[in-house]
């Protein structure tokens, strides 16, 4: 089992795949927990209270870390692969269509813009919250609780770079989840002549709603703080 894991073309999509269902589900759990803070600060730190520095919420984030570290490595091995088998072609799959052509050809490119995004998030929140508990610290460098997430928020997203920073990471998600959610239904033979154009609509819905949970609270944050007339 662990050679077609590691040696398969077909193990290393499957594995691509399940890794890639587990991210796709914390980034709508990430979302959904976003979102609580345009509507109530206090149920947000409340929130970020309850994933602090405690055992579960250290043992999830070296989870996630893993999945992400796995996925990339699959990415980048499956992507060298291809290229040498088909030259041109940079990103394995069985079914080609105009509307998902580009993101499946620059999977590895996006996921590069990803990681990027994730790096930029790390030192914006992660620095500032679990890893100012976890040094045993009271405050973070600008003066806040660690569990102060939607002050936090507030600061990040009051200054107008960050706002476009975050929207273009955003953007890249999107584009990389329209190709990878139905690819990995495809990937781990769940899917058929029938149910793929089907799957690829799901992935549109479910990455267009992701994109707009995530953007919104970066826009509604940055119009918050610096327009007084905005009063949602």
């Amino acid at each position: 089992m662990s050679s077609y894991l590691i040696h398969s073309s077909l193990g290393k999509k499957f594995v691509m795949s399940i890794t890639g269902c587990a991210l796709v589900l914390f980034l709508l759990f990430h979302m959904s927990m976003n979102v609580v803070a345009i509507f109530s600060a206090e149920a947000y730190d409340m929130i970020c209270e309850f994933l602090g520095a405690n055992w579960y919420a250290l043992v999830a984030t070296v989870g996630l870390m893993v999945l992400i570290a796995v996925h990339m490595i699959y990415a980048v091995i499956l992507t060298l692969n291809n290229y040498r088998a088909r030259g041109t072609q940079r990103y394995a799959m069985t079914v080609k269509e105009k509307g998902v052509s580009w993101a499946s050809k620059n999977m590895l490119a996006l996921g590069v813009i990803i990681l990027l995004g994730l790096g930029m998030h790390l030192v914006h929140f992660w620095s500032k919250m679990q890893l100012v508990e976890i040094m045993g610290q009271h405050e973070n460098s600008l003066g806040l609780s660690p569990t102060e997430g939607a002050a936090l928020i507030a600061h990040t997203f009051s200054k107008w770079y960050n706002v476009v920073l975050y929207l273009v990471w955003f953007f890249a998600m999107w584009f990389h989840l329209t190709h990878g959610v139905w690819s990995m239904f495809q990937s781990s033979g769940l899917s058929n002549a029938k149910w793929l154009p089907r799957l690829k609509r799901v992935s549109q819905v479910v990455s267009t709603l992701m994109f707009l949970g995530f953007a919104a609270v970066v826009v509604v944050f940055y119009l918050r703080t610096n327009f007084s007339w905005f009063q949602f």
